[in-house]
């Protein structure tokens, strides 16, 4: 069964979401992240995909103090990003509570501090971001296209011993127009053995049962279910019937 990972994106300590990574479309769906992470929690969900959009911007972690009370008073596996540039802001994430913590940017415009991170703290805690728009990898905010294509970026750091990867279609990111999955589909056919986390467009649970279907591992969701797109409730019966599976 697909893993579903609740998103919660945080500006000023608030709970909000983006389209299309722009700042300027900002809505505020929560004034306390904590509330919504355990609202996840309660439903039966396991992971966080934690955003610091402030940290983005700052080029630094901002909103340690939001991924501690999370991470202190939930038991949810909490990846953590946004802004991660040094190594003294992953020390202050997995101090924080983060598990795992996600690098995309930084592993486009400084490969070796990218690769020190998978040496210094492991591959398994580190996340790489592969966002793309036409299948060219996009950085800073997804301001910037790099002229490489995705699935070159996605090898080459699977060489270099990534094995988990987000892959968000920027075109798709808060839209609710439905997930790329043939990009996904494809990206799995180029690299096979990676733990693919698609990203960006989920509408509803039919997107989620489509993305299964097509055996991607897991997927990102979070203005869908802000939107009321997606219920607790839809999400509980997802979760009972897997694990109905899982016993057989």
């Amino acid at each position: 069964m697909i893993e579903i990972i609740p998103a919660i994106d945080i500006i000023d300590g608030k709970c909000v979401r983006l389209s299309q990574g722009d700042y300027g479309q900002k809505t505020i769906y929560n004034e306390n992240p904590l509330e919504v992470a355990r609202m996840f929690e309660a439903a039966g969900l396991k992971r966080l995909h934690l955003v610091d959009l402030d940290g983005a911007k700052a080029h630094h972690i901002v909103n340690h103090h939001v991924l501690q009370n999370i991470a202190s008073k939930t038991g949810l596996i909490i990846d953590f990003g946004g802004g991660l540039k040094s190594d003294e802001d992953l020390k202050i994430a997995f101090e924080s509570g983060a598990s795992m913590v996600t690098g995309g940017s930084i592993a486009v415009k400084s490969p070796e501090t990218f690769l020190r991170w998978i040496e210094k703290f492991g591959a398994e805690k580190i996340i790489l971001g592969a966002d793309a728009k036409n299948e060219m990898i996009a950085v800073a905010g997804w301001q910037e296209s790099t002229g490489t294509d995705i699935f070159s970026f996605i090898n080459s750091w699977h060489s270099a011993g990534i094995r988990k990867i987000i892959s968000t279609d920027i075109s798709r990111d808060g839209m609710l127009m439905g997930s790329a999955t043939e990009l996904y589909k494809k990206i799995l056919q180029s690299v096979p053995d990676v733990y693919l986390i698609a990203s960006g467009g989920v509408s509803s649970m039919n997107d989620i049962y489509e993305l299964q279907e097509a055996g991607i591992p897991a997927v990102i969701t979070g203005k869908a279910i802000y939107e009321g797109r997606i219920t607790m409730e839809e999400i509980e019966r997802f979760l009972n019937m897997a694990e109905g599976r899982r016993q057989k």
